[in-house]
C-alpha cells in the first residue's frame, strides 16, 4: 500500500490542487537596450575588465590553497604570497618555455616546405583525368589572365621617351632612446598587465572576507541565506572546477607529449602545453590543440603514416581522459549546457580573444551561479544552465498540446528507465492532463486543442503498450522467483527445524518494514481474476486519464476494457455490457464533478446491485486522509473514492463486497397539487 501524502481537506478546490501543476513565474528578460550597454562597456572596457576578470578567477582558484595554508597554521599575509608566488611562478615558465619553443619552430618552417610541396604534387598526380588540382588551378589561371588582360594602346607621336626610374636609398639615424623604446615597448603592456593580475589577485585574497559582506550588502542584504549560498556555490563550483581541470589536462597533455616526441613530432613539449591550455574550452579548445601538430604531421614526413598515427593518438587519449578520468576524478559538473559552452566560446573570443576563449567557461560558470541564486539574472540560468527549465509533467504537457506523442514517448521511456509505469502516470502524466483541464476551465483552450491533446494523450498510452507488457512480464517472473523461495525455505524448514526458526526470525515483519518505509516502495495488489471497467467521466481528457489507468491495471494482472464518457450518458449507458465486470472505475480531472459522479454511481448500481463502483478525482498532490475519502465514498454511495493513482488501483482491485445501493428519498408533491387535488 502507498504511504500517506499528507492530509487535507475531502474535497479540495481544484485551484488548490494545481497549485504544484503551475508554471514558473515569467522569467523577466533584460531589455536590448541594457545588453547593447553591457556589451559594449566590456568590448571597449577590456584593457580594464579583462585584468580583473583574470584576477577573479585566479582567486578562486587559489583561495583552497590559502584556506589550507591557513589551516596548517601559516599567517594570513605569508599564506597569499606564497600561493600567490607559486601560481605566477609557474605561469611564467610555462610563457617561456612555450615562447622558447615558438622561436624554435619559426626557424624550421622553411626547411618542411620540401615535403609540403611534394604531398602536393602527389596529389596533382593521383588525380582523375590528368589531376583535379592541375585542372582547377588552370580554370583560375585562364579566368586571372582573362582579368588583368587590357586592350592595347596605339602609342603616341608625341609621346616622350620614359626614362629610368634612379635607386635611392633611404637611411634612418634612430636615436638610441628610440632605439630602445621600439624594443621594450612591446614588452612593457604584457608585463604591466600581469603586474596588475598580481596586484589585483593579492589583494582580493587578503580582502576576501570584506568583499563578500560588500558583496551581500549591495546584492542580497534582504535575503542572507540565499546570498551565502550563491556565494558559495560560485567559489566552490569554479574553484575545484578550475583546479580539478588542471589536473585533467595535465594527465591529458602528459601522454600526448610523449607521445608526439616517440613519433618524431618537433617541438613536442610546445603541442603539449597548448593542449594543457586549450583544454580548459571544452569540446572546441581539444580540436584546436590537435591541429597545429597534425599539420606539422603533414609536413615532417614525405608519408602519410605519421598523420594518421598523430591523428590516432590524440583520439586514443582524448576518449580516455574523458571517459574515465574526468568521471574518476570529478565528473562533469560546470553546471553549464553543451550548447552553452560552445555559444559562450564564440562570445568570450570576439569580446577578449584568446584570453577570452581560455576564461569563457569559468566566466560562464559564475554567470550562471549568479542567475541560479539572484532572482534579477535569473534569465542566465535559464539560457546557459543544464538543469531542466520544465518540469516533466509541463514538458509532457507541452509536447502533447503541440501533438507530438512521438517525442513525448521518447521522455516516457527515459523516465521508466528509472521508474514504474504507475509512477510516471500517477506523477507525471495525470498532472499534464490536469494542465490541459485547467486551462480549458480558464477557456485557452478550445474544442480543436483539447480534441489533439486528448489523442495525443492515447497515442502515448499506445506506444507504452510494449513498456507495460515487458512491466507485466517482470512482475510475473519476480512473483515466481518469489513463490519457488518460499517453497525451498518450506523444504528447508522440513528437514531443519532451527534453522527455520532462524530465517523466520530473519524474515520477521516487523523487522522489515522500517526498510520499505525507507526506500517507500508501492506494493500494488494482484488483479488476477477481477474484471475492471475504466471509463472517463465528463471529457475526452477524462477517456485519456482513464486509459492509463486501464493499462497499469493491466500490468497488475487484471482484466480491462475501456469505455468513453460519452457512453455513460443517461441514454447510453444501459447499453454496457457489465455482467462480467467486476468493478467499474471512473475518473474525473474536474473536482467540481461530484454531483455528476453520484448519478453515474446510482445509475451503474441499478443495473448491477453487486458492481463495485469507484471514483476518482484525479489530483497531483493526492489526498492521504483515509477518512475523507471514506466520507466522501459514503456520500456518493460509491465502493471507493480515489486521489491518485496507487488509491485508485488499489480500490479497483479490491475484492471487498460492493456497497449496497441506498434508497432513494421519495419526491414530494408541491403544496399547490395537493390543493388542487383536494378540490376536485
Amino acid at each position: 500500500m502507498a504511504a500517506n501524502r499528507g492530509n487535507g481537506a475531502s474535497e479540495p478546490r481544484l485551484e488548490g490542487l494545481l497549485a504544484a501543476s503551475r508554471g514558473h513565474p515569467r522569467t523577466a528578460l533584460p531589455t536590448v537596450a541594457s545588453v547593447v550597454v553591457t556589451v559594449a562597456a566590456l568590448y571597449f572596457g577590456r584593457e580594464v575588465f579583462l585584468p580583473i576578470a583574470v584576477a577573479l578567477l585566479l582567486t578562486f582558484a587559489i583561495a583552497p590553497v590559502v584556506s589550507s595554508l591557513k589551516r596548517a597554521g601559516v599567517p594570513r599575509i605569508a599564506a597569499v604570497i606564497a600561493s600567490v608566488a607559486g601560481a605566477f611562478a609557474a605561469l611564467s615558465l610555462f610563457s617561456f618555455v612555450v615562447a622558447t619553443q615558438v622561436s624554435d619552430l619559426a626557424q624550421n618552417i622553411p626547411l618542411y616546405q620540401i615535403n609540403i610541396l611534394t604531398k602536393v604534387r602527389a596529389l596533382k598526380e593521383n588525380g582523375l583525368g590528368g589531376g583535379i588540382i592541375s585542372r582547377l588551378g588552370g580554370v583560375i589561371e585562364r579566368v586571372g589572365q582573362e582579368i588583368d588582360r587590357q586592350e592595347p594602346q596605339l602609342p603616341s607621336a608625341a609621346q616622350a621617351p620614359k626614362r629610368e626610374p634612379i635607386p635611392v636609398e633611404v637611411v634612418a639615424h634612430e636615436k638610441p632612446l628610440e632605439v630602445l623604446q621600439n624594443l621594450i615597448g612591446p614588452v612593457l603592456s604584457p608585463l604591466g598587465s600581469a603586474g596588475l593580475v598580481i596586484i589585483v589577485v593579492i589583494f582580493m585574497l587578503m580582502e576576501r572576507e570584506d568583499l563578500r559582506d560588500r558583496f551581500i550588502r549591495l546584492v542580497g542584504y534582504g535575503d542572507l541565506h540565499r546570498t551565502t549560498q550563491a556565494l558559495q556555490d560560485a567559489g566552490k563550483r569554479v574553484g575545484q572546477y578550475l583546479l580539478m581541470q588542471l589536473v585533467v589536462n595535465i594527465i591529458y597533455a602528459v601522454p600526448i607529449t610523449i607521445g608526439l616526441w616517440v613519433l618524431g613530432i618537433p617541438n613536442a613539449l610546445l603541442w603539449g602545453l597548448l593542449a594543457l591550455a586549450l583544454r580548459f574550452v571544452p569540446y572546441i579548445g581539444p580540436i584546436i590543440g590537435a591541429l597545429l601538430p597534425l599539420f606539422l604531421a603533414l609536413a615532417v614526413a614525405p608519408g602519410w603514416s605519421l598523420l594518421l598515427w598523430t591523428a590516432a593518438l590524440f583520439v586514443v587519449v582524448e576518449l580516455v581522459t574523458g571517459n574515465v578520468i574526468e568521471p574518476w576524478l570529478y565528473g562533469s559538473h560546470t553546471g553549464l549546457s553543451p550548447l552553452a559552452i560552445i555559444v559562450a566560446a564564440i562570445f568570450w573570443t570576439w569580446l577578449w580573444g584568446p584570453i577570452g576563449l581560455v576564461l569563457s567557461t569559468p566566466l560562464t560558470v559564475c554567470l550562471v551561479v549568479l542567475g541560479r541564486h539572484v532572482p534579477q539574472f535569473e534569465f542566465l540560468d535559464v539560457l546557459f544552465g543544464n538543469e531542466p527549465v520544465l518540469e516533466p509533467h509541463a514538458r509532457l504537457y507541452q509536447r502533447l498540446l503541440a501533438g507530438d506523442p512521438d517525442e513525448a514517448t521518447d521522455h516516457a521511456e527515459e523516465m521508466l528507465e528509472d521508474k514504474y509505469l504507475f509512477e510516471f502516470y500517477g506523477k507525471v502524466a495525470i498532472p499534464a492532463l490536469l494542465l490541459g483541464e485547467q486551462d480549458r476551465e480558464r477557456g485557452v483552450m478550445d474544442d480543436a486543442q483539447r480534441r489533439q491533446l486528448a489523442d495525443s494523450a492515447l497515442t502515448l498510452v499506445a506506444n507504452l503498450d510494449d513498456s507495460a507488457q515487458q512491466e507485466a512480464e517482470e512482475e510475473e517472473s519476480e512473483q515466481a522467483a518469489a513463490a519457488d523461495e518460499k517453497a525451498a525455505d518450506s523444504k528447508a524448514g522440513e528437514k531443519n527445524k532451527a534453522s527455520e526458526k532462524n530465517k523466520a526470525s530473519e524474515k520477521n515483519p516487523g523487522e522489515a518494514k522500517p526498510a520499505e518505509v525507507e526506500e517507500e516502495e508501492v506494493d500494488l495488489p494482484d488483479g488476477s481474476g477481477i474484471a475492471v471497467l475504466c471509463a472517463g467521466g465528463r471529457g475526452e481528457l477524462d477517456d485519456a486519464a482513464a486509459a492509463m489507468l486501464a493499462q497499469v491495471l493491466e500490468v497488475q494482472g487484471a482484466s480491462v476494457s475501456k469505455a468513453s464518457f460519452t457512453e455513460l450518458e443517461p441514454l447510453a449507458i444501459r447499453r454496457l455490457d457489465l455482467e462480467a465486470i467486476d468493478a467499474v472505475v471512473i475518473g474525473f480531472l474536474n473536482r467540481q464533478s461530484t454531483r455528476h459522479a453520484r448519478f453515474m454511481v446510482r445509475r451503474l448500481k441499478r443495473i448491477k446491485a453487486k458492481l463495485r463502483v469507484g471514483i476518482v478525482f484525479w489530483s497531483e498532490v493526492g489526498n492521504g486522509d483515509v477518512g475523507a475519502a471514506a466520507e466522501l465514498a459514503a456520500t456518493l454511495n460509491a465502493d471507493f473514492v480515489a486521489f491518485g493513482m496507487v488509491d485508485a488501483v488499489t480500490g479497483a482491485l479490491s475484492r471487498k463486497t460492493a456497497v449496497t445501493l441506498k434508497a432513494g428519498h421519495r419526491r414530494r408533491q408541491p403544496a399547490r397539487r395537493k390543493q388542487l387535488q383536494a378540490a376536485e
